[in-house]
């Protein structure tokens, strides 16, 4: 029997109980939307990231607490409070850790800023005065902290050009005081626009010296990041080794494989930053897998009632010279076809929602994420729609083919 046979036999019997049809394709539908949804953001989470990180200094270096993620196990190790004040001292000495020109710990802590009934919510980040240097920004009014303000644990804070704008639209800000976790600051400055620093909109921080947020705040001693800045882009190697001897000593780990912190240079972040993704993207793909699995079963269930339903069928196309390779080749084509059809459902409902999502986002948290549909991801859902059919089809198939001539005659 020709394909095209085949073809115009499969597409009358599935246009024969299209209602049926329809429900059938819908749990691959949802499958292969839940994973265009999954590429599609994340690759373009990715991009974004791994975009403003190639926009970084090269010469900046950042330790973190825990240890370095190479897995979903370790993610967890981030929370971990090994950088505290000892570890800020040993990496400031010159004589441990030459050639950084700067130095500061980071805390990062989402608060909301409040200026008479107005609030705005905000990346709040203590930090020494030398942040505003390794970001490589000035205010665009008033000004920055000083050393002796993070010394004294002053209550003062830097506010993005979004939290200024949300507070005081076209009033003044430099001089007036916003309540942040129950505590008045003092605005001394306001950045320009600048966009996202690392994985932070800058233009929402409310930059305060870490003394301060440790003491007043937060009420923790440890940091979630030391940052520093080495003198040139070519000692940059040199100073991580230092960096790492140091902070090993310090902690008595002779085994790096122990180590409880890990440093990040701009390559080695967007290294990173991949990996954590993928990571993710993994975990939510085998939870889209479910519904793609939970649609195959119920296309496999779909046939096999179809299998009985035309015995006769059967039998008449046996009885008239059809072999069991036809027979076989009918029905698995048939499972394909309704796979297919889900898939490229599919394909249009997860890029219509991926895109919806991306939109919705950008308003809500005031990114600007690209949106990101792949050919691969489109070539993907179409290839696992087809496997999908063909396992799930296979047996109905392989079973309506062994169904004696005779007996399929007598079928009533």
């Amino acid at each position: 029997m020709r394909f095209f046979d085949l073809f115009r036999i499969a597409y009358r019997e599935l246009g024969r109980n299209s209602l049926r049809t329809i429900f059938t394709i819908l749990g691959i539908v949802v499958g292969i939307a839940a994973v265009i949804i999954v590429v599609s953001l994340g690759g373009g989470a990715q991009k974004a990231i791994i975009d403003e990180l190639s926009g970084f200094s090269s010469q900046t270096i950042l330790v973190g607490a825990g240890k370095e993620p190479k897995g979903p196990s370790d993610i967890f190790q981030l929370l971990t409070n090994t950088l505290k004040e000892p570890e800020l001292k040993a990496l400031s000495d010159s004589n441990r850790v030459p050639n950084v020109d700067i130095i500061t710990p980071a805390i990062f802590q989402v608060e909301t800023a409040e200026y008479k009934g107005e609030t705005e919510r905000g990346t709040m980040l203590g930090a020494n005065e030398g942040i505003f240097e390794i970001f490589q920004t000035a205010p665009a009014e008033g000004r920055t902290f000083s050393k002796p303000e993070v010394d004294n644990r002053a209550s003062v804070v830097v506010i993005g050009a979004n939290i200024r704008e949300e507070l005081f639209g076209p009033s003044d800000a430099v001089g007036e005081y916003i309540k942040i976790n129950d505590r008045l600051f003092e605005v001394i400055g306001v950045l320009p626009p600048i966009g996202n620093i690392l994985i932070f909109n800058a233009d929402e921080f409310l930059t305060i010296p870490y003394t301060t947020v440790q003491d007043y705040v937060l009420g923790a001693k440890n940091y979630h990041r030391i940052i520093l800045h080495a003198e040139t882009v070519e000692i940059v190697p040199t100073v991580v080794r230092d960096i790492e001897t140091t902070l090993r000593e310090l902690h008595n780990i002779s085994d790096p494989s122990r180590d409880d912190f890990f440093v990040d240079t701009q390559d080695d972040a967007v290294l990173r930053v991949g990996t954590i993704t993928s990571i993710f993207n993994s975990v939510f793909l085998a939870i889209a897998s479910i519904s793609l699995l939970v649609g195959g079963i119920g296309i496999m269930n779909i046939m096999l009632v179809s299998v009985t339903e035309r015995t006769r069928e059967i039998g008449i196309l046996k009885a008239i010279g059809a072999t069991h390779k036809d027979i076989l080749s009918q029905f698995l084509l048939e499972a394909i076809l309704i796979t297919l059809a889900g898939g490229i459902m599919g394909i249009s409902v997860g890029g219509l929602l991926s895109y919806l999502g991306v939109q919705a986002f950008n308003k809500i948290a005031g990114q600007n994420l690209d949106f990101f549909f792949s050919l691969q991801a489109v070539l993907a859902g179409i290839t696992i729609s087809i496997i999908t059919g063909i396992i799930f089809g296979l047996y109905p198939a392989f079973k309506a083919s062994k169904k004696d001539p005779i007996e399929a005659l007598r079928y009533e």
